[in-house]
């Protein structure tokens, strides 16, 4: 459930907070009021598309954040920055996601029926979507295996389809190939070798001023008197045992004469490792000149090389072997198409079995909306021989009769405006009882309802929610009149600008707002029409 939304910076809104409740919702306002930028704002948040024309006028990005809390009362933190230079920050509880991982989370908490959502059902396409979302969670998991199949079954075609052309071009890519396979293997390259190249061409050009300093660091050390350290310790060896400092001291002496004579050792054989001719440094700079054309060739690195070789020679042996190579693909194609066959008619059954309570359900609902001689019907097109969709193999379009006696007929062919949006809420309706997604917004539902429709439009959003919170734009008192929590937008122009607010109405102010909407003025009869409106009960 949302409990608070926070819109910064986008439209004629400057900044507003809403803070929202369960149950029904409802936002009401004059047009230009921005209503619609409070849907737009959520829309933005739940992943949708952004237009930079959407920040405000002289600001440089627009910012929503939202808290809601889930089913175990947790509160979650998220929102979406969008910078006038195209950039985008989203957060869910401080944690940076992309957008399309805030789409994924979102879709989980918020479903949001715009004002171009009617034309959405008009697409067969959708109907689909629709029926498997009624399906629930058998269809669900059938559906995830059937599309992690299909993907293979595409990568798959796609491999067999792979073309190298006719003889000639074939020849001419595998003689390409095995030049550079061969290239790569005569070098002999070795991970880490360009490494260590790098290491000896430096102590190569630096051999002089090595050996000068090495030998003066040995003769250094050759020098300390090796006869004083060694009375010192016998001195401390002669009175460690009246004390412990002493002895502690001994210790360190004799660690120091041991030390220097590692040093000493050392240095000694550094020295004599400090030798190299001019053939060497041209051998090292030879093999880090081929290593470097290698590189310019093919990979930024010995092992990027390396690993390229392997693809070629893959490939080499997918030409040499091609027919052989795509028999075996071919088999592995058959075997998989079997396999979704076999898931398809299982989706299949579910669906079918599915549509029927589903178009019983919807039917219940238009009635409660007064389309009471209105039956509606899913038609399902299903065959074996079809090509595969992301959907599986059937083609699924809801069907409608309006009046008793004619043909069923697609959504297209008879539905007006008003019908559309109560077809559209009573699959809204169906679909929120088996819906996990606890918040669903309707932006002017109302478009061409009024009278007794649109009380009946009112009685049924009422309904969804006392399981739903329901955040609702209306124009219909007969809608507003049954909200639990009724929100009032206004603009106003303050030193040459023009800014959004929003005001709970409670009481007095409440029956004004509902009495300016059922028509278009406050005076005595209205405030009675309105007082009435709110006082009705379903």
């Amino acid at each position: 459930m949302i409990n608070t939304l926070h819109i910064k910076n986008i439209g004629i809104i400057d900044e507003i907070s809403i803070d929202l409740n369960s149950g029904f919702n409802v936002l009401t306002g004059e047009t230009g009021a921005g209503k619609t930028l409070i849907i737009d704002s959520l829309e933005i948040l739940a992943g949708g598309r952004f237009s930079k024309d959407m920040i405000r006028k002289g600001e440089n990005y627009s910012f929503v954040e939202m808290s809601v809390s889930n089913n175990n009362n947790e509160d979650i933190i998220l929102s979406r920055e969008i910078n006038i230079n195209g950039k985008n920050l989203c957060k869910i509880n401080g944690r940076m996601v992309t957008v399309a991982e805030l789409k994924n989370f979102m879709a989980k908490i918020l479903d949001i029926h715009g004002q171009h959502d009617n034309q959405s059902l008009l697409n067969s396409n959708v109907h689909i979507k629709l029926l498997d979302k009624y399906a629930g969670s058998n269809l669900k998991k059938l559906k995830l295996d059937y599309l992690e199949k299909y993907n293979k079954y595409k990568r798959l075609k796609d491999e067999i389809l792979k073309n190298y052309g006719d003889d000639k071009e074939k020849q001419r890519k595998l003689d390409l190939l095995r030049y550079q396979s061969k290239e790569i293997e005569e070098a002999s390259l070795t991970k880490g070798e360009e490494e260590k190249l790098e290491e000896k061409k430096k102590k190569i050009l630096n051999a002089e001023k090595l050996s000068k300093n090495l030998s003066i660091a040995e003769n250094e050390i050759l020098n300390i008197s090796t006869d004083s350290i060694t009375s010192a310790i016998k001195a401390l060896e002669k009175i460690e045992d009246i004390n412990c400092q002493y002895k502690d001291i001994a210790e360190k002496v004799r660690s120091i004469y041991y030390d220097l004579e590692d040093i000493g050792r050392s240095l000694s054989s550094y020295s004599e490792d400090i030798y190299f001719d001019d053939r060497e440094i041209e051998e090292v700079e030879s093999r880090l000149n081929l290593i470097s054309s290698m590189k310019r060739k093919y990979g930024n690195d010995i092992e990027e090389i390396l690993k390229y070789k392997e693809e070629v020679e893959k490939e080499i042996y997918e030409i040499e072997n091609l027919e052989e190579y795509t028999n075996k693909l071919k088999a592995d194609l058959q075997k998989l198409q079997s396999e979704m066959i076999d898931i398809c008619k299982q989706m299949h059954q579910i669906r079918e079995k599915v549509s029927n309570i589903l178009a019983k359900e919807i039917e219940k609902d238009l009635i409660d909306l007064e389309m009471k001689n209105t039956k509606f019907k899913v038609n399902i097109d299903y065959n074996e021989t079809y090509e595969f969709t992301e959907n599986g193999q059937e083609k699924i379009e809801f069907l409608i009769m309006t009046n008793i006696g004619e043909e069923f007929k697609p959504l297209t062919k008879i539905a007006s405006g008003g019908e559309m949006s109560r077809i559209m809420l009573a699959i809204k309706k169906v679909l929120a009882d088996v819906d996990e997604v606890e918040t669903l917004v309707f932006d002017e539902i109302d478009t061409g309802i009024s009278g007794i429709a649109g009380s009946k439009v009112a009685e049924k959003m009422k309904e969804i929610a006392k399981t739903h919170q329901i955040i609702c734009v209306t124009h219909l008192a007969t809608i507003a009149a049954k909200g639990d929590n009724n929100y009032y937008i206004n603009k106003e122009v303050t030193n040459g600008k023009t800014k959004t607010n929003v005001y709970l109405l409670k009481d007095n102010k409440l029956v004004e707002e509902i009495a300016r909407i059922a028509s278009g003025e406050i005076t005595k009869v209205s405030m009675q029409y309105a007082k009435e409106l709110i006082s009705k009960t379903y």
